[in-house]
């Protein structure tokens, strides 16, 4: 065990996705708690450009949760969607009589994008520190055009990724990862021979992963499910740039 290991990276360090939740409340003062937390994430240029939807209305809930096709996602007590925001700065320079249209370009949106995404990580390592579960939702980008229809979004945002939030109702195993030898290169990256026989053990640990957490469901390799992944097409996801563009953002593509 590393000697400086804090509580934080305990909690870090035990990640999970949860899925179900129960029945209980996140109390106001913990929500407004998280809420300070995403307020003080680091933002690009001090520029503060992301917005967090909360969704209540449990129609909405329901109709993101088809979007994702997972039923789970209408059943979190909390349903955040962050969002990449230029619109507010946007409105901010339009009212000082400034007219630039600087706000719509990639530089911008990919500012926001990120500055959503950090918020998230965010709020996740605060909730989980203090009890609660989470879980990420990327599937909301299954229809980015819906969602901003949903959402009503306006001009310069696009939603980045949904999070659901709640008390677990499930105590899942720890799901391996690989080694980060793969993953961590010193000044320069590193292509190996054979990427099968480096990951030979991981994937005969998320073998046994998989077996143990439900013995009735066939029982993927990490390597086929990367086939699986690239296999499968979603064509709405894959015009995301579209949706992007719709939402007023210029994608300067030569």
């Amino acid at each position: 065990m590393v000697r400086d290991m804090n509580e934080t990276i305990k909690v870090q360090l035990a990640h999970r996705t949860i899925r179900e939740f129960t029945d209980r409340q996140i109390p106001k003062e913990v929500f407004e708690l998280l809420m300070e937390v995403a307020r003080r994430t680091a933002t690009s240029t001090g520029m503060q450009a992301c917005s967090i939807i909360r969704v209540t209305d449990t129609k909405i809930k329901k109709e993101i949760a088809g979007i994702c096709k997972q039923d789970y996602v209408a059943r979190a007590p909390e349903l955040l969607i962050f969002i990449a925001d230029q619109f507010r700065n946007k409105q901010i320079a339009k009212e000082k009589d400034c007219h630039e249209e600087t706000a719509k370009d990639m530089d911008r949106f990919f500012a926001a994008f990120t500055d959503a995404c950090l918020m998230a990580q965010n709020v996740v390592t605060a909730a989980e520190s203090i009890g609660l579960g989470t879980v990420y939702l990327g599937s909301i980008l299954n229809d980015s055009e819906k969602i901003c229809e949903l959402l009503k979004l306006p001009d310069l945002t696009f939603p980045v990724i949904g999070l659901g939030l709640g008390y677990p109702n499930q105590n899942p195993q720890l799901k391996p990862r690989m080694d980060m030898r793969l993953r961590v290169f010193e000044n320069t990256y590193k292509a190996f021979e054979s990427y099968l026989g480096e990951i030979r053990e991981y994937d005969k640990e998320i073998r046994a992963y998989y077996d143990l957490r439900d013995p009735s469901k066939p029982v993927d390799s990490f390597s086929d499910q990367v086939v699986a992944r690239l296999k499968q097409r979603n064509p709405k996801r894959q015009e995301i740039l579209n949706v992007v563009r719709k939402q007023g953002f210029e994608l300067m593509v030569k």
